[in-house]
């Protein structure tokens, strides 16, 4: 699902809300996930998930194009661990 995509689900669900409210409000929903990520914090959806960041090491890597060595510094990259209800729904039988 793209976002585009997400705008129109909801807006078919909430009649009232026009599509530049509901984009504004996507907007604003991303937007305080990635701040609270960027300020190392973690954003908890109680039955969906969570996201987090974690730390990765720097490393030596490998130009895939020139097979060259290249180093690759330290950083933090998001994470996301489903919650409980999220898993048990992906994981029905039938």
């Amino acid at each position: 699902m793209i976002r585009s995509e997400l705008v129109q689900k909801i807006g078919q669900h909430n009649p009232g809300l026009n599509p530049r409210e509901i984009e504004l409000i996507v907007t604003i929903f991303f937007d305080e996930i990635t701040k609270r990520l960027a300020a190392n914090g973690r954003v908890e959806l109680r039955g969906f998930g969570a996201f987090s960041t974690r730390a990765r090491d720097a490393r030596t890597g490998r130009n895939p194009r020139t097979g060259e060595t290249v180093d690759v510094v330290a950083k933090r990259v998001p994470y996301f661990k489903p919650g409980k209800e999220m898993r048990a729904r992906l994981n029905v039988e039938g």
